[in-house]
Order: structure tokens, then C-alpha cells, then sequence
């Protein structure tokens, strides 16, 4: 099972060159770069150092399961691109991939969905996924402006949070204007207190009153990663890990309206300045697609695996070229509030998921 998600989607704003870029990584937006060139020779370096990337992320994750290759393959950008190991001729052609994987990610994603699988969870359950994504999108965002923490670095964490960890943040940062650095902050965030929360559910929930299923759920609406979740649930048993997972996969559906609502609002306020998002992203109609293929019950459980590992991969791949443009020293400037903002985003969830299912679960 992958984590969480991706992200990815055509984008028809205009951009910066390649060499501007170069210069201004830890101030540019969420504009997207221009196709770096149509000979294969230039993205070749770009080319072969994202799969570089990707298969030392996932050697990493099969050496230590515990670590998510998400995580693992963005670690790996930010210290590959704060080094000499990224060159200048490689830049063109990570980008030009970084995208494409992320937009193929996204999509692939929604073969992980069934809709009957989200219906069976019951409308008192659904509601309260549903409330829980909604309040803690809302009030991270609050919380954000109060501690002063940067628009763009908010959202995301906002959405990472809310819906499914590092690939929720990856669809997100296409959308909204943000830091490059603003993303390796955010999944850093994800990962650090997904981390804490797989010890902190386990032991808080037996106090709440919490087992079995009952605390598989509270696992799956306010944990943050799928892996993380699994993680969370597997001390009260298999049954809870069923439970945690489809109620987990049934936020990762929340993905596709949430950034679409977003793309919206960021239309409607950049629309003077000629870089809008697309009104309705392409990866947020593959995606629903995806999730209508996989509902069918047509395909088979080894495409079904294969699409999976495909998936996890591609997310790897593009979080890895995410994090080659990340500055540690942009990265280190966000302090103490980031982490304020991400301990106020997981008590927020936590609480509001406890809630949310004692009252309508």
C-alpha cells in the first residue's frame, strides 16, 4: 500500500527559464517551468538522476520498512541539491520529470479506491471523516496567520495533514503559491509527528475508550500517512488495521475536491496577473476516474499491486525532485512556528476525529 498519495496535473501557467530558476529557488512560486527543451539529450542527465534517486529511496525503504519512501526520496533531494551532486545540466530534465511523475501519480492513485469500500464505512462515519478533514483544513489555516507562519508553507501543511501526509502536500504545492523550501518543511512536519502519533494513538486510545475497530478508526481519520496508520492500528489487531485503512483511504478521496476548491480560489485572485491554475487540475478528473475503474471490480488483484508499487515509485521520483529544490538555509529561517503549527494541526485532528466519531460514528 503506497502512502498516501500524489499529485499532478497539467498546468497552463507561464514560468521562468531554467537558468532564473537556478537563481531564485527559495523564492519562486508554484508557477510552473517551461518544457526544458525537446531534445532528449538535454533531460538525459535530469532524466537518469531521478531514477538514481528513486532507486536509492526505495532500497532505503526495503532496508528500513519502518521509513516511507516518500519521506526517504525527499531527504534525498534536499541533500543531493544542497550539495555539488546536482549539476546544472541535470536541472532541465529533473524538472521536466519531476511534473510528469507527479501528474501519472496522482492519477494511478485512485485504483486504490473503491466505492464501495468508502460507502460500507456507513453516512454517521463518513460525516465525520468529512467534518475532521474540514475543521482541521480550516482552522491550520487560522492557526497559521495567528503564529505568523507563510501562506503558501500553511496551506500546505493544512492539506497534508487533513488528507493523506507528503502526497496530499505534493498535489497541493501545484496549486498554491508557495516556497520550494516551504515543501520540505511541510513533509517534514508530516513525517515528524505521523511519527509521534503511531506511538501516541496505541497509548491514548485504550484511555479514550478506544479498541479494536473503534481505535482503528480514530487511527485512520487523524493519523497522517497510510503507512503511518497502518503503524498506529496494528496493536489492537488486524480488524483495527482494516478498519484504519479504509477509513484512511476514504480522506485520500477528500484530495481531489480539496485541491480543486483551491485551484478555484487561487484563479480568482491571480486572475489580473495572467498565472492562474488550471479552474479544475487534469489530475483531480484522472484520479476520480481511477477511482470509478477501480470500482468496477474489473481489475485484477495483481494489476492492482502492480499499479500500486508503480505509483509509490512515481511519488518518489517526483518528491525527489521537489526536494533537489529545496534551500536548507530558506528551510532552517521557518523556527519554532512551523513546528507550533504542526503540533496545533495534530491535536486539532486528533481531537476533532475523537469527537467527530463518538458523536456520529
Amino acid at each position: 500500500m503506497t502512502s498516501c498519495a500524489i499529485d499532478g496535473y497539467r498546468s497552463t501557467r507561464a514560468s521562468p527559464t531554467v537558468e532564473a530558476m537556478t537563481t531564485t529557488n527559495d523564492t519562486q512560486t508554484s508557477a510552473r517551468p517551461q518544457a526544458p527543451g525537446r531534445q532528449p539529450t538535454r533531460l538525459l542527465p535530469g532524466l537518469l538522476l531521478a531514477g538514481a534517486g528513486i532507486a536509492a529511496a526505495a532500497g532505503i525503504a526495503a532496508v528500513a520498512p519502518a521509513l516511507s519512501a516518500l519521506t526517504v526520496a525527499v531527504v534525498l533531494g534536499v541533500v543531493v541539491g544542497n550539495t555539488p551532486l546536482l549539476p546544472r545540466t541535470a536541472r532541465p530534465g529533473l524538472e521536466w520529470a519531476t511534473r510528469r511523475m507527479l501528474r501519472v501519480g496522482v492519477v494511478l492513485l485512485g485504483l486504490q479506491l473503491a466505492v464501495d469500500q468508502v460507502l460500507g464505512l456507513g453516512a454517521g462515519t463518513l460525516l465525520a471523516i468529512a467534518l475532521t478533514v474540514a475543521v482541521t483544513f480550516v482552522g491550520t489555516q487560522w492557526l497559521g496567520r495567528v503564529l505568523g507562519v507563510s501562506r503558501g508553507l500553511t496551506i500546505l501543511v493544512a492539506t497534508g495533514f487533513s488528507i493523506c501526509g507528503a502526497s496530499a502536500i505534493a498535489a497541493m504545492e501545484g496549486v498554491v503559491r508557495r516556497k520550494d523550501s516551504d515543501v520540505a518543511t511541510a513533509i517534514a512536519l508530516v513525517t515528524l509527528y505521523g511519527s509521534l502519533a503511531i506511538v501516541a494513538v496505541p497509548l491514548a486510545g485504550p484511555l479514550l475508550g478506544l479498541h479494536g475497530e473503534a481505535l482503528g478508526s480514530w487511527a485512520g481519520v487523524s493519523v497522517h500517512e497510510v503507512a503511518q496508520v497502518v503503524a498506529a492500528a496494528s496493536p489492537a489487531g488486524a480488524g483495527a488495521v482494516a478498519t484504519a485503512a479504509v477509513v484512511k483511504l476514504s480522506r485520500v478521496v477528500l484530495l481531489a475536491p480539496l485541491v480543486a476548491g483551491v485551484s478555484v480560489r487561487e484563479r480568482r485572485e491571480r486572475v489580473t496577473s495572467g498565472r492562474t491554475p488550471p479552474l479544475v487540475p487534469l489530475f483531480v478528473l484522472g484520479f476520480l476516474a481511477m477511482i470509478g475503474v477501480r470500482s468496477t471490480g474489473l481489475l485484477p488483484d495483481v494489476a492492482l499491486d502492480v499499479a500500486g508499487t508503480v505509483t509509490s515509485l512515481l511519488l518518489a521520483g517526483a518528491l525527489f525532485g521537489l526536494g533537489c529544490g529545496v534551500r536548507l538555509r530558506a528551510l532552517l529561517r521557518t523556527g519554532p512556528r512551523a513546528l507550533l503549527l504542526g503540533l496545533g494541526a495534530t491535536l486539532l485532528i486528533g481531537v476533532t476525529g475523537y469527537v467527530s466519531l463518538a458523536v456520529l460514528g
